[in-house]
Parts: structure tokens; C-alpha cells; sequence
């Protein structure tokens, strides 16, 4: 193996790939990054067993080959790079990397067989899905962070993800909140789906949040592509027909909660409110939210406020009072305020609807003009 390739493209390649390795006592292989040189690109390969990425970059290529090394070695050496050092060429020797720079830097690092190397898993690519990537990472970045890991129900430690000819929905619950977020498209629109029929899938919230990270922001297209338990996440060069990342990642077996059945279809009480401001007073009120991060909104039908109220026995208590269109009954309720914010600062809108199903039954938020995104909370009980 023998290659020359621009600095800043290698750190990004490692960057992009040694996120996935760590410390692994039964298998030290995997705390590997997988190097292979061939004709015109470098490929970075790295893989818990559960998620696989790869990356390829543009590189001259004298000798091809490839060798495993250890990842976090390796991003030390070529993160102490200045950015003088255009251009790095890597070998190998003896079953070592050897990395050179034109200024005389010169590093050995000992590798590792790449046979040794576990196979990351291809796939048939005659059925695929194609979107707007970064239209992609804006929806998922908006329901993430509310699935939980579970070992009762794995099922809710993943992302929904569904797909048909004309709208794509992502889902993630903890089964204390939910959050449905669904993009629909025209059919001149740059969303192709050539599957015969509806799919759905189950991805791990780590692996979402791995594509999250590298996903582009310049408006390249996403591919999708399936097998029978794996699912590739495809990102390619926008001058070159060829792939530059690849994610690869399990699939969570099992049936998602029929979530859809619990969703109210009208509310007893709802409240129409400026988003930023409510937003700022919860924030103040969970100052005092306790131990249990408690906050009480009080609704009152004959009045043009609500109130919210939070009150810790050590620190004191908090009173505020907010404009808000009223319709429905009188209530009183009380919400863990962090899980509110969570959904609150996913919505667009200037301004927001909460429905509310009296002080036990869940709670729906709304951006006003939005119906794209829905985030489900439950009270805490009374």
C-alpha cells in the first residue's frame, strides 16, 4: 500500500469513521480503522458490529493494499498536522503505516492483518429510496433525542422511520413523550422511492444520531437501501459518480407501538400561545421545578392568561402569567418542564397550540400553520 492524499481529507476521513470504535476488551480489532487504498480513492472502514461506516476520499495511488490501526493513535499523529502540511503519504512496511509529509515528518504506527477485519456487510441496490439530505438530518434532529434505550422494549430505543411514494415520517417515543415529524413531497419533487410497496423500518438511536453528524449541509441527496436486517445510509460525491459515506446499521426487530391509536382527536382544553415567550417562563419556572422538575400551568376559560407556577421547598417559588387564546374547560396541570422544553424548541412557529385531555391524559404541542410535527407529553399526575 502506498498513497499520497490531502491532509485535511485524511483527518476528515478519520474524523468521520473513528466515532464508532472504542474500547473493546473481547474484540481489540475493533477499536481498528480498516485503511485500503485502490485505484484513485482511500476507503476508512470502522464497526462496532451493530453500525459500520465508511468513507472514501480522492487520493494518488502508487501501490494498493490495506491494514487495520488503531484508531485513536492514529487521529492523535494526523491531528498534530499543522495545516502547512498540505499533502501526507502513507504506506505500508513490515505491517506498520508509515506516514511521511514533504516538511520530514515521519511516524510508524504498528497495524494489524486486515483480514483480521470484520466484514461490513454490502448490498443489492436495485430498490432505493433517494432524498434531500439535509432535509433529512432537520427532520430526524427533531425527533431524536425522545427515544430512550431499553432493554424491556428495544423496539422504543430506536427511531421509526416511514416511507411511502409521497411523505416520509420519522417517530421516536420514551413512553412518556412522543415526537412524529412528516415530510410530504410532490411529485416533481427530488424524493424518489421505486419500492413496490410501503416500508418501515426500526434504526437505533445511535446509529440516527451518527447520521446525523454526517450528513452534509450542502444539499446533497440521501440513498437508502435495504436487506433483510441491515440498512445502508448512501452519500455521494456531488462531482464524482461514487460514494464518499456510508452508514451501515442494524435493524430493530419487532412492531413499533401503534402510537397512532393514542393521538387525541380533539382536545378539552386548548391554549393558543407565543412560543418564545412561553419558552423563557418555563425555563425561569424550572428553576424551582424540585427534584421531580415539576411545573403547573393553571387554564382558566373567562380569563386572557394562563398561569405558571412552580414552587421548591429549599429555593422558593415562582409565579408567572402569559397572554394566551383560551377555549375548553378549566384546568390545572403539571408537566416535567424539561420534556417540555424538548419539544418546544423543535417547533418553528412563532407561535404554538397545546391541547390538552384534562390533568391525566396526554398533552399535544403544535407549531400554528405547522402540521408537520407533533410532540405527545404526558402530565405529571396530581
Amino acid at each position: 500500500m502506498n498513497f499520497t492524499i490531502l491532509t485535511k481529507e485524511f483527518k476528515k476521513g478519520i474524523a468521520i469513521t473513528e466515532r464508532v470504535t472504542g474500547k473493546n476488551m473481547t474484540l481489540p480489532i475493533l477499536d481498528n480503522l480498516l485503511i485500503e487504498s485502490s485505484s484513485n480513492f482511500l476507503k476508512i472502514s470502522a464497526t462496532d458490529l451493530e453500525l459500520g461506516i465508511e468513507w472514501w476520499g480522492l487520493c494518488k495511488t502508487q501501490e494498493e493494499g490495506k491494514l487495520t490501526v488503531p484508531a485513536k493513535l492514529l487521529s492523535q499523529v494526523i491531528g498534530s498536522l499543522v495545516s502547512s502540511e498540505e499533502k501526507v503519504n502513507i504506506k505500508e512496511k513490515n505491517q506498520s503505516l508509515v506516514i511521511e509529509t514533504e516538511k520530514k515528518f515521519k511516524t510508524n504506527i504498528k497495524g494489524f492483518l486486515a483480514d483480521d477485519f470484520p466484514i461490513i456487510p454490502s448490498f443489492q441496490k436495485d430498490y432505493y429510496i433517494e432524498i434531500d439530505g439535509r432535509k433529512m438530518k432537520e427532520a430526524l434532529t427533531s425527533v431524536v433525542d425522545v427515544a430512550s434505550v431499553s432493554n424491556i422494549r428495544p423496539e422504543i430505543s430506536g427511531i421509526s422511520m416511514y416511507f411511502n411514494k409521497e411523505s416520509v415520517r420519522f417517530v421516536a417515543t420514551d413512553s412518556f413523550r412522543l415526537a412524529e415529524k412528516t415530510m410530504r413531497f410532490s411529485p416533481n419533487s427530488e424524493y424518489k422511492n421505486n419500492f413496490d410497496k410501503e416500508q418501515e423500518f426500526i434504526i437505533p438511536q445511535k446509529a440516527i444520531k451518527e447520521l446525523i453528524n454526517i450528513i452534509p449541509d450542502d444539499g446533497r441527496n440521501l440513498k437508502i437501501y435495504t436487506s433483510e436486517s441491515q440498512i445502508l445510509f448512501e452519500i455521494n460525491y456531488d462531482n464524482v459518480d461514487h460514494p464518499e459515506i456510508n452508514l451501515i446499521s442494524r435493524q430493530i426487530e419487532g412492531q413499533y407501538p401503534a402510537y397512532q391509536e393514542i393521538i387525541p382527536k380533539s382536545a378539552k382544553t386548548k391554549i393558543v400561545i407565543n412560543k418564545d415567550e412561553f419558552l423563557k417562563q418555563i425555563k425561569t419556572a424550572g428553576i424551582f421545578g424540585g427534584r421531580a422538575n415539576e411545573v403547573s400551568i393553571k387554564i382558566e376559560n373567562n380569563s386572557d392568561e394562563i398561569e405558571i407556577n412552580s414552587q421548591d421547598s429549599e429555593l422558593g417559588e415562582s409565579n408567572q402569567f402569559l397572554k394566551a387564546q383560551i377555549e375548553g374547560n378549566n384546568l390545572k396541570v403539571s408537566f416535567n418542564w424539561k420534556f417540555i422544553i424538548d419539544g418546544l424548541q423543535q417547533i418553528k412557529s412563532s407561535e404554538i397550540s397545546f391541547e390538552f385531555q384534562g390533568s391525566e391524559g396526554p398533552a399535544i404541542m403544535r407549531g400554528v400553520g405547522d402540521d408537520t410535527y407533533l410532540y405527545m407529553v404526558m402530565p405529571i399526575k396530581l
